[in-house]
């Protein structure tokens, strides 16, 4: 995505004129002209009161207030930070105050959460307020100018999670936002009469880059969701005659866990597009709705992407394009590549999987204020190193493996938490899944799942022991049973809490003492003592059968 593609700027002010209705949210509809509008009186606003090189927070849930307020940035050549309506306290001041935000666009629903809040010289704008609206009705009659605004001119500053430290804020530009909203217009034959569902939060990277910036290019409406409810998903979708939607995180799954009906299929949904919904719920969704949903990847600072094609094998995420390759984390050196059994299950996964890296032309804009987080991505002769384990096959086809972070080391072998959980979704309580690591009283790391859905720990321990490809050093130490998956306000899973908590947690958690291979409750007193290493268990082998391998249907994230 090369940033001499044009501005959002632009795209903004393309709009001007067009009054076919092009922004719903709940019973409130605008037209494109009224957005573009109420973006120009907005940006006119913000010369006035944002002084040179500070930045605009917005603090709100998906209203029209942010879009126009998007746009309006897009058009003043001012940049803003979405701010995580989920941080509580110091952790919310130091989003606000890292992104050197002077203004603060919110809401009555939201001012709660910056009561007794330290931020000094930050001025809030309460949208729905006689106040507000008296501070921009001088400016009422602006009209849209693009023609200051440059490709490089910094757009976005948004936060990504991690499960260590704070967030970091990745950048991005006009210029790189134009050029994604253009490829995937492009890629999804993205025409004016549709309408993106956005149920996404626009805080976050995939609402605004996936959903809205296609639609603004191709001068298609925009219908909001406030906050995401899958009970209410496809009223809206009927409502807003919504064509294309995007998720995250284990939305497809809500959506899925509604009570299915006669009319499942009336609506003109043709496409959803996102990560993490996995193969077997992609599937589900289609059969249910008759909706295709493309898997991609793409690293949220934009550093590497792979695009699904015709052709790819089950289970892979896309073929690698020039540069793509799949590097040990330590040595460097390119992984050999994965070893398949004829169903799929990876033969050699310690030495197959590895980091993605992408050694070609990458659009990553570094992180604002922080340089080390910085080096870590982009190394040495260019190199972006995203944070994620794949493997790649003979045909170079790559397999999303888990995050970094989500890699285990137990008993001297690398495992890789996505190969496990794709194992234990096969089990018939289970809901959701989540693999993790907790440390090993002696070195390394020991299995932990946490399982959303029915368990019986006799059923479990038989379940893993028919799994052939379930290796000896893979079947969990600790199961945690939850009534629902943690998750972030994106609906990822919450690993970084799930590990955080451990085995002492408010929920039950079933283990496999040394010795034995049925799972019992742990109680306090094991909790206290050194629970067992996992070299103890080869003294009976664990509960896992067959060979040492691991499942190629990586979970596509």
């Amino acid at each position: 995505m090369e940033s001499t593609r044009g501005t959002v700027a632009e795209l903004v002010h393309a709009r001007w004129g067009d009054h076919r209705p092009g922004l719903w949210c709940g019973q409130r509809t605008l037209t494109h002209h009224e957005v573009a509008g109420g973006a120009a009186a907005r940006a006119a606003l913000l010369t006035d009161l944002l002084p040179p090189g500070a930045h605009l927070g917005i603090l709100l849930d998906n209203t029209p207030e942010y879009p126009l307020w998007l746009s309006a940035a897009a058009l003043a050549r001012a940049a803003v930070a979405g701010i995580n309506p989920t941080r509580r306290g110091p952790e919310l001041a130091r989003d606000i105050l890292h992104t050197e935000c002077r203004l603060l666009i919110t809401d009555r629903t939201h001012l709660p959460l910056l009561d007794g809040l330290d931020l000094p010289a930050v001025r809030l704008l309460v949208t729905d307020t006689e106040e507000y609206d008296a501070l921009l009705t001088p400016y009422a009659g602006a009209r849209p100018d693009s023609s200051r605004a440059t490709p490089a001119d910094r757009l976005l500053l948004y936060f990504t999670s991690g499960s260590t430290g704070a967030p970091k804020a990745a950048i991005c530009t006009q210029g790189r936002l134009a050029a994604a909203g253009r490829t995937l217009a492009g890629q999804f034959a993205v025409r004016p009469d549709d309408v993106h569902y956005v149920c996404m939060p626009m805080f976050h990277g995939n609402a605004v880059i996936a959903d809205w910036a296609p639609a603004l290019v191709a001068g298609a409406g925009v219908a909001l969701r406030r906050r995401f409810s899958a009970s209410a998903f496809l009223t809206d979708v009927r409502r807003h005659r919504a064509t294309y939607f995007t998720y995250v995180g284990r939305a497809i799954q809500y959506v899925l866990a509604t009570e299915p009906g006669p009319d499942d299929r009336d609506h003109r949904l043709r496409l959803g597009f996102g990560t993490e919904a996995g193969a077997v719920d992609a599937a589900a969704f289609e059969r249910r709705f008759g909706v295709r949903l493309e898997e991609g990847y793409g690293s949220s600072e934009g550093g590497a992407a792979i695009r699904w094609r015709p052709g790819t094998p089950s289970g892979a995420v896309g073929p690698a394009t020039p540069g793509l390759v799949v590097l040990h984390p330590e040595t460097h050196e390119e992984c050999p590549p994965a070893v398949l059994d004829p169903a799929g299950g990876l033969l050699n996964g310690d030495e197959a999987i590895g980091e993605l890296v992408n050694r070609g032309p990458s659009p990553f804009e570094g992180y604002w204020r922080n340089p080390r987080a910085e080096s870590e991505r982009l190394r040495a002769g260019g190199e972006y190193w995203t944070g994620d384990l794949f493997y790649r096959d003979a045909d170079g086809f790559l397999y999303f493996a888990g995050r970094t972070d989500d890699r285990l080391r137990v008993d001297g072998e690398n495992l890789a938490a996505a190969m496990i959980e794709n194992i234990l979704a096969r089990y018939e309580g289970a809901e959701a899944v989540a693999v993790y690591a907790v440390p090993d009283p002696v070195t390394g790391d020991q299995v932990m799942a946490a399982l959303a859905g029915d368990f019986d720990p006799a059923d479990f321990a038989g379940f893993l022991r028919a799994q052939p490809d379930l290796g000896t050093k893979m079947a969990p130490r600790f199961v945690r049973v939850v009534r629902r998956m943690p998750v972030t306000a994106t609906n990822k899973i919450h690993r970084a809490l799930l590990r955080r908590e451990g085995v002492r947690c408010a929920d039950p958690v079933w283990w496999r003492p040394p010795g034995e291979e049925a799972y019992r409750r742990l109680t306090g007193e094991d909790a206290e003592g050194p629970l067992v290493s996992p070299r103890e268990a080869l003294s009976y082998g664990g509960v896992g059968g067959g060979a040492p391998t691991t499942r190629g249907e990586a979970a596509q994230k």
